[in-house]
């Protein structure tokens, strides 16, 4: 199986910056699209920003400019970079990636166990 674990959460102000990150490990064959995903409270989960694989990147418009996602194939490993925070980016971040375990046939989609980014003054 795949284990996603995210790290780099916590409380910033308003126009501040933070960097999440979220490695992969277990029996890993292969990892295609991984993206972060939001949930406010109140608030149905939301998509933030994806990469694939070749770094095709996809962000929610509430996010360009401000939020980059970036990974290293090598360390089975996808940041998301945040600057100019706004205190409606408060939410629970969660990794997710679409990966294969090695020796399985099928795709699956594996979720981490999410991590808080409160911005508030």
């Amino acid at each position: 199986q795949v284990q996603l674990v995210e790290s780099g959460g916590g409380l910033v102000q308003p126009g501040g910056s933070l960097r999440l990150t979220c490695a992969a490990s277990g029996s890993i064959g292969s990892i295609n699209t991984m993206g972060w995903y939001r949930q406010a409270p109140g608030k149905q989960r939301e998509l933030v920003a994806a990469i694939t694989s070749g770094g095709t990147t996809d962000y929610a418009d509430s996010v360009k400019g401000r939020f980059t996602i970036s990974r290293d194939n090598a360390k089975n490993t996808v940041y998301l970079q945040m600057n100019s925070l706004r205190p409606e980016d408060t939410a629970v971040y969660s990794c997710n990636a679409n990966a294969r375990p090695l020796g399985a046939l099928r795709w699956h989609y594996y979720w981490g166990q999410g991590t808080q980014v409160t911005v508030s003054s």
